[in-house]
């Protein structure tokens, strides 16, 4: 039996984000949200606002676009933000960005922000965010070399130019987080909040 609720949407153009719900069995629309995030993300950086806070803004004005237009959908957003020391790190451009980033987090400890709202007739409703810590291992030129011709352009759609769930797990020797999270989506608290809105059956 299919529960009858709000229609949803997915205000992100993230494959994994996608994937990660359509495994869970949400049925859903996607219309990625047009956000200037690099200007966002420099001007409350500029305004000392925290990589967190930065990620729940992020979310919500994603999710708040697409709820203009469609009040009566459920509508999600979601953002990720990397942060090593007081650097923030955004989807690398090409693979010579890709390996660039991987060879700065080398060796070193980084905070992955997750951040996911939920967002109906233009009001917040909920959301949530959690924090990964994710520790680099100090490998090698040559494995680095390697990773990024048997991974592909693929790692340019993640923050960090990791994939955990592919030859990215190779990267790292301790992780502390939420696996679906670091993936690009606090998956487990969002089904629960959708269930609440018989979006899932209890």
């Amino acid at each position: 039996m299919t529960p009858s609720h709000d229609p949803v949407i997915l205000a992100s153009a993230s494959p994994a984000r996608a994937d990660l719900l359509r495994k869970a069995g949400l049925e859903f629309d996607i219309l990625p949200a047009r956000v200037d995030e690099d200007e966002m993300k420099h001007s409350l950086h500029a305004a000392g606002v925290s990589a967190s806070e930065t990620a729940v803004s992020l979310a919500e004005l994603k999710a708040m676009r697409i709820s203009k237009d469609f009040p009566n959908a459920l509508v999600i957003g979601a953002d990720q933000m990397l942060e090593c020391g007081q650097v923030w790190f955004d989807k690398p451009v090409d693979m010579a960005h890709a390996k660039a980033h991987l060879a700065a987090l080398r060796g070193r400890t980084h905070s992955l922000h997750n951040a996911v709202c939920v967002v109906k007739t233009s009001a917040v409703i909920w959301h949530h965010v959690n924090e990964a810590k994710m520790t680099m291992r100090n490998f090698s030129a040559e494995f680095l070399d390697h990773y990024l011709e048997t991974s592909g352009e693929d790692i340019l759609h993640s923050v960090g130019a990791y994939q955990l769930e592919g030859h990215g797990a190779q990267l790292f020797n301790r992780v502390d987080g939420d696996f679906f999270s670091i993936l690009g989506l606090p998956l487990l608290p969002l089904i629960d909040f959708l269930r609440g809105h018989k979006v899932f059956l209890a």
